[in-house]
């Protein structure tokens, strides 16, 4: 969908579902390390499918250069969110979804493009965090949508 003011398109979190050839090509010959990351400190991560993860943070019409923490397990087919300290458990309650915060860990990138295990979809580059309550909604109305679809 064309960017009204610049003539740009979109680019919509449902577009990084599948690594594009240039992202693939940094994993190969990036000096890339990944590192485990305590949750519950500085963020609870929402892990769900990431298809359906990315269609939730479509459908609640966040930029995806904004910052918001969002990493990729493309091994897993996994997308965890990163959602406020604390509040991860307004999620639990999805099907789906797992929520890690305190005594759980996430593998991270800590330098280079990451890996095919760990990437970030959206790199933290700001104090914000995506909203445990909008995120667990979307999800849900996702899981509506698809039970009247069948």
């Amino acid at each position: 969908m064309p960017n009204s003011s610049s003539g740009a398109r979109r680019v919509t979190w449902s577009s990084k579902a599948d690594p594009d050839g240039r992202v693939r090509e940094r994993w190969r010959r990036a000096d890339c390390r990944t590192d485990w990351a305590h949750c519950g400190r500085e963020w609870d991560a929402v892990a769900v499918e990431l298809q359906r993860g990315l269609d939730a943070l479509d459908a609640l019409g966040l930029g995806l250069r904004q910052g918001y923490p969002v990493l990729a397990d493309y091994l897993s087919n996994r997308l965890y969110v990163m959602v406020d300290p604390g509040t991860g458990h307004v999620c639990r309650d999805v099907p789906g979804v797992r929520v890690l915060s305190t005594g759980s860990q996430v593998l991270v990138p800590v330098s280079g493009a990451g890996t095919i295990a760990a990437h970030w979809v959206s790199p933290p580059r700001a104090a914000r965090l995506v909203d445990s309550g909008k995120l667990a909604g979307a999800l849900l109305r996702l899981v509506d949508v698809g039970a009247v679809a069948s």
